[in-house]
């Protein structure tokens, strides 16, 4: 999967605990999936009308009355699911609120090695400097993330590296995620 998939999955609150919820079993239908996510009515309604337009979720054809469709993943959102479940399951549910935002996903898939700002931006061409910076500042204060200065670089410049959970979901996306050039 490339990253601008990646990045236009996560671009919704719900879609990754949808994925996961999917990926494990949970029944396609909504009252199941929203009972499994937690997710309020509204938002929930917007991240699966995303992942059918994105074509990661289909309705199950012959399944459900039409007026409470089922749903299931199609072969791109087996590959989401997955990796939405590896996730998951290296989160707390504390730390779920922090998954939910748009960018926390891509810039960790994109900490692979120790990093500087733009480098990560670089990779992430959509991101704007302001939602890089307040990212990693969240990531920082979860200690998903480490800063340190270069003292060798003259200006001297930040440093970023994925940690502790931050760097366990970066080794899940290592392999799933592929940045090729823009």
């Amino acid at each position: 999967m490339d990253i601008k998939t990646f990045v236009n999955i996560t671009s919704r609150a719900w879609s990754l605990p949808i994925l996961a919820s999917l990926h494990t079993g949970v029944a396609g239908r909504q009252a199941t999936l929203l009972s499994a996510t937690g997710a309020n009515r509204t938002a929930f309604a917007q991240s699966m009308d995303h992942l059918i337009e994105i074509g990661l979720l289909e309705r199950n054809p012959g399944y459900g009355h039409p007026l409470r469709p089922e749903f299931r993943l199609t072969e791109l959102g087996k590959t989401a699911g997955k990796i939405a479940h590896q996730i998951h399951n290296v989160t707390n549910n504390e730390d779920h609120d922090l998954i939910r935002r748009s960018w926390t996903v891509p810039i960790l898939a994109s900490l692979h090695a120790p990093s500087h700002f733009n480098d990560i931006k670089r990779s992430l061409p959509a991101i704007t400097d302001r939602a890089l910076s307040q990212s990693l500042k969240s990531m920082e204060g979860r200690n998903w993330v480490s800063r340190s200065v270069s003292e060798i670089a003259r200006p001297p410049r930040s440093i970023y590296a994925a940690i502790n959970t931050g760097g366990q979901i970066s080794q899940i996306t290592r392999p799933e995620i592929s940045f090729a050039l823009q």
